[in-house]
C-alpha cells in the first residue's frame, strides 16, 4: 500500500494518511479520531470531516496525471454535506471519485465512511491542477 504520510503540517498535526494505491483512480484519506479532533460535543469537528473529504478529492485529482498522488490540484470549490456523527476511536476513511471534467477543471465527489460502513459526510468539489510553472519556483499557488 503506497500511503503518503506526514508530508504536510495538516498531516502531522492532525494525523491523517493517504492511500493513493489501490490502483482505482481513487484516493483514500484516512483518520482514527481522537479527542484532540472533537468538537465540544465530543464528536468529529465539521472541518476536520471537510478536510478530510476535501484531501480525498485532490489526491484523486492527482491520480489523473500523477501515479504517485502527488501532484499539486488546488481546490476551486468544496460543498459538504454532513449526515452523521463520527465518535471518538472510529477509523474513518474518505474515498474520491471523479465526475467529471476537462483539460482545467475535475469535478470529484468523495463519501467520509467510518469503518462500521455509517456514511459521516459526503462532499462535491471543483479542483484544477497547479499549473506547472508555479510548481518549478515553489510559489504560491
Amino acid at each position: 500500500m503506497a500511503l503518503i504520510e506526514n508530508e504536510t503540517g495538516a498531516q502531522r498535526t492532525l494525523g491523517y494518511v493517504l492511500d493513493v494505491s489501490r490502483g482505482d483512480g481513487r484516493a483514500r484519506c484516512m483518520l482514527t479520531v481522537t479527542e484532540a479532533h472533537a468538537n465540544r460535543h465530543g464528536v468529529l469537528h465539521g472541518g476536520i470531516a471537510a478536510l478530510l473529504l476535501d484531501n480525498a478529492m485532490g489526491a484523486t485529482g492527482s491520480l489523473t496525471v500523477d501515479d504517485t498522488g502527488r501532484t499539486p490540484f488546488l481546490t476551486i470549490s468544496l460543498a459538504t454535506s454532513f449526515v452523521g456523527p463520527a465518535h471518538v476511536g472510529q477509523r474513518l476513511t474518505a474515498t474520491g471519485q471523479v465526475a467529471g471534467g476537462g483539460k482545467s477543471l475535475l469535478f470529484i465527489e468523495a463519501r467520509l465512511e467510518a469503518d462500521d460502513g455509517a456514511l459521516i459526510a459526503t462532499a462535491t468539489g471543483v479542483f484544477k491542477r497547479v499549473p506547472r510553472e508555479k510548481m518549478d519556483r515553489g510559489g504560491d499557488a
